[in-house]
């Protein structure tokens, strides 16, 4: 390893995109202390930088496109097999910034600013008309034309080692609780609550109460669609809770294929339907007795 190409690589070569700074690092790792005859494979430059090895391969490409690395000898590698030679590049030692790209003169600060801007907008920054003349040796543009576009091609939060965010959501993996809608309810919901954000609390209570109280629910994201839909329409939200009472009362605890889903039950509009009297401990008679709004609220709706 030769100090002189590593040090060149770390703090004098010019200011460039973050993501490149590691693969030339690995390569200058490899050089001679000219900068010369670097031929590690692309899949040891992908071990030193933990990256795919396209994002590699790209990030060579960027830095010939850059001017910071070039095609050297190739008979360099020619002591191994063929198709298996990585190709050897020779570093341009011969750029550099003053002091490196620690140092403080305008030039080496305004390559910097650009160079981060640039990274937070996520694309590429056109050179400015009034961007500072550049001094640096070797006649390097650095004033920001440079695409600092994403090196990796990975979904966001993941690494190029875990594909996790790729992979499909196992069946019997729970979903994430979805925010419920903003709902719109008929005249006759409306007035059977409080106003604005209330009535809509007041509304969804009842909802968890009319999934314990009805006898078959089933489908909880079609029965709180047709709840919704059966509010639109102007259904009184405690009175659909005390028909589901009243129809649970008659059944008797007998269900079968013939008792429709919660949701179809809401979509009939079988609130509405009369019932036989049926037992009531309370002594009250017909299918639509007096809600107690008391009733144990559901905490999963």
């Amino acid at each position: 390893m030769s100090k002189e190409a590593m040090d060149w690589a770390l703090e004098l070569a010019p200011p460039m995109p973050a993501q490149l700074v590691a693969t030339l690092s690995g390569l200058a790792r490899h050089a001679d202390k000219k900068g010369r005859g670097a031929y590690p494979s692309v899949a040891r430059l992908a071990a030193y930088t933990c990256k795919a090895e396209r994002s590699v391969q790209r990030d060579l490409k960027q830095l010939r496109d850059l001017g910071l690395i070039r095609l050297g000898d190739q008979t360099a590698a020619a002591h191994l097999p063929e198709g298996k030679r990585p190709d050897v590049y020779d570093l341009a030692v011969e750029r550099t910034v003053p002091g490196g790209r620690a140092g403080s003169d305008e030039v080496t600060r305004t390559s910097r600013v650009t160079l981060a801007s640039s990274r937070r907008r996520g694309g590429k920054k056109k050179a400015s008309s009034d961007s500072a003349p550049s001094d640096l040796t070797g006649d390097v543009d650095v004033r920001g034309d440079v695409d600092v576009t994403g090196d990796a091609d990975v979904a966001d939060g993941v690494t190029s080692t875990s594909q996790e965010g790729r992979r499909g959501r196992h069946p019997n993996q729970k979903t994430e609780p979805k925010a419920e809608p903003k709902d719109s309810y008929g005249a006759r919901g409306s007035a059977r609550g409080p106003d604005g954000d209330e009535e809509r609390d007041y509304a969804w209570k009842l909802y968890g109460d009319f999934w314990l109280l009805y006898p078959k629910p089933r489908q909880p994201e079609k029965t709180k669609t047709a709840w919704r839909a059966a509010l639109d329409r102007g259904a009184d939200p405690g009175l659909i809770v005390k028909a589901a009472k009243a129809y649970a009362q008659h059944l008797g605890g007998k269900v079968d294929r013939y008792t429709p889903y919660s949701a179809t039950w809401l979509n009939n509009g079988s609130y509405d339907d009369p019932l036989p009297h049926a037992d009531d401990p309370s002594g009250e008679d017909g299918p639509y007795r007096n809600h107690d709004d008391s009733s144990r609220y559901h905490e999963g709706w």
